[in-house]
């Protein structure tokens, strides 16, 4: 059995600009359990842009799961698909570490808002499962309530960057964006976060 959850995401910025953002999220203030970040695979087919990254994330572990994972660190991967003449972000991103225990899955599609196109929706969608005999139903429980709040987090994180790059409503005054654009930098400085590139095609 798996466990479904869909919910919306409105950014107030334009779609180009989202996308852009998308790139440089990592790192920001929401972001501390995020420590690696690396490109697998990039390559333009029939004119969309198709990439692979691989992540390394962590989180901190109920008691219960520590009786099944050794590690707080795991990969994730993400795929995007991006279509710049449909104005579309698709990606689908996925745990490769401890699957058995708890897989999550998410989907989310980045696109204008028809309602105002100056701004952009995020709709996602998010699978959750376990094997695990007799706790699947509690695993996948306690999995969809962290990625709620995790889900949270993120879009919150992703908002600052965007208001760190390109200003907004509620940060239109350079003194904020400038004060912005030094948190962003210091969170960097006192993360262990890292970039690279494996393989770019």
């Amino acid at each position: 059995m798996v466990k479904f959850f869909e919910n919306k995401s409105l950014f107030p910025f334009r779609w180009d600009q989202v996308v852009h953002g998308f790139w440089h999220r990592y790192p920001n203030p929401e972001s501390k359990h995020v420590l690696s970040e690396d490109v697998l695979h990039r390559e333009v087919i029939e004119k969309k842009l198709h990439s692979i990254r691989l992540f390394t994330k962590t989180n901190k572990l109920p008691k219960w799961g520590e009786r099944f994972i050794n590690s707080k660190d795991v990969k994730i991967v993400e795929e995007s698909i991006l279509d710049p003449t449909k104005k579309t972000l698709v990606t689908y991103t996925r745990n490769v570490g401890y699957a058995s225990v708890m897989g999550v899955t998410e989907k989310v599609v980045y696109k204008v808002n028809e309602e105002n196109p100056s701004t952009t929706v995020a709709e996602r969608s998010v699978w959750i499962e376990s094997n695990v005999y007799g706790m699947s139903k509690a695993i996948q429980a306690f999995g969809m309530q962290r990625f709620k709040v995790n889900s949270t987090k993120a879009v919150k994180g992703f908002n600052y960057v965007l208001n760190s790059m390109y200003g907004g409503s509620t940060s239109s005054s350079s003194g904020v964006l400038l004060h912005q654009k030094e948190k962003l930098k210091d969170a960097l400085k006192q993360s262990n976060y890292k970039t690279g590139s494996l393989y770019v095609h």
